[in-house]
């Protein structure tokens, strides 16, 4: 786990997709009651939908504690903000345009609160990228969003377990589009936004970067493409005159298997799934997913709405929990830096194990 942090944060959760499994972790994770010395939750969806979900799961045992606002909120609870009174019909384990628009009513609430500080830290649950289109959604999932909403323009996923960090270059585009996409100038943004995020939100002063190349065996010079030779060794070498600590290119197909990712800080791959499969291969259920280069700290668990497991209670809620533990420790760290950058003889604190 994530280190146990000593000041309980306001966490901010959008309820996601009510026909998945992202209420039942949810309420799985806060049925510990150990969880309430970490931070004070604040879940925002439909009541109707989550006492209809409870029931479905069999945890109508469980109560929130209902509020209008974030001014009031229970310190050993589950608050609860609804986001709407409109009946919400919860089919578990069917794709529905009703409870998108849920997902993004529920999301929307939860991103202005956090931007008018009622709330400190943004953890989201999962939402079907699909069903939560509409005229005031258009965009391939969370990060995207969350960019346009801030106004910023370089985001990247980070996903983090532990000591693993697998940040991606292109996210949710389709895979022919990638070498179109790529260029030397947006790898170097997407290393410099890992690098201050490595250190200002991971407490890594020096952070040492790996990058893996797009093509099989890294290209072979040139035998198996040019992307390599042209864009990212070029990219590497400009970021290393900027400061960024990086290496490779590296041939992804053994990167992870032999154990040679342990040796870096950081590692960035040039697609989602050349990141994201390893990483999920060796973090399933405890991986997060962390959105850096944003003004905010948000996370969210490393899986989907998972219909097929819907309402069966085979949902691991070790994910979540993950994410809540990752939001603090980061939001912690961020002040810390900034107390540091504003103070420079301020004492940096100590570099927890991980617990």
């Amino acid at each position: 786990m994530a280190k146990k942090t000593h000041k309980k944060y306001r966490v901010g959760i959008s309820i996601g997709d009510v026909n998945g499994v992202g209420l039942e972790v949810i309420l799985k994770t806060f049925s510990d009651p150990r969880m309430y010395e970490e931070c004070t939750p604040v879940l925002y969806g439909s009541l109707k939908a989550a006492n209809a979900y409870k029931k479905a799961i069999g945890m109508s045992d469980f109560n929130f504690n209902v509020v209008q606002d974030t001014s009031k909120l229970h310190h050993k609870k589950l608050n609860f903000v609804e986001v709407t009174k409109d009946k919400v019909m919860v089919k578990l384990g069917e794709a529905s345009t009703e409870t998108g628009k849920l997902a993004f009513q529920a999301l929307k609430q939860a991103t202005e609160d956090l931007a008018s500080n009622k709330t400190d830290i943004l953890v989201t649950a999962p939402i079907n990228k699909d069903t939560i289109q509409s005229d005031d959604f258009k965009f391939p999932g969370h990060t995207e969003f969350l960019a346009s909403y801030a106004n910023e323009d370089n985001p990247l996923m980070i996903l983090v377990n532990e000591d693993l960090r697998v940040g991606v270059v292109t996210g949710h585009i389709p895979l022919k589009e990638v070498a179109n996409i790529l260029t030397e100038e947006l790898i170097i943004s997407k290393l410099e936004a890992f690098q201050k995020s490595l250190i200002q939100d991971f407490n890594i002063p020096s952070p040492k970067l790996a990058v893996l190349g797009l093509n099989p065996h890294a290209g072979d010079n040139g035998v198996i493409g040019d992307e390599e030779r042209e864009i990212i060794i070029p990219a590497l070498k400009k970021a290393g005159e900027k400061g960024i600590l990086c290496f490779g290119p590296f041939p992804a197909d053994g990167f992870f298997g032999s154990g040679h990712y342990k040796q870096y800080d950081g590692i960035l791959g040039m697609y989602h799934d050349q990141g994201l499969v390893p990483f999920k291969s060796l973090s399933f259920n405890a991986g997060v997913n962390y959105t850096a280069g944003l003004p905010i700290v948000r996370t969210s668990p490393d899986h989907g709405t998972a219909y097929g497991i819907a309402g069966k209670g085979l949902a691991h809620e070790g994910s979540f929990r993950e994410a809540i533990f990752v939001a603090c420790d980061v939001y912690s760290n961020r002040k810390h830096y900034k107390e540091m950058s504003s103070n420079p003889l301020t004492v940096s604190p100590r570099h927890e194990k991980k617990r």
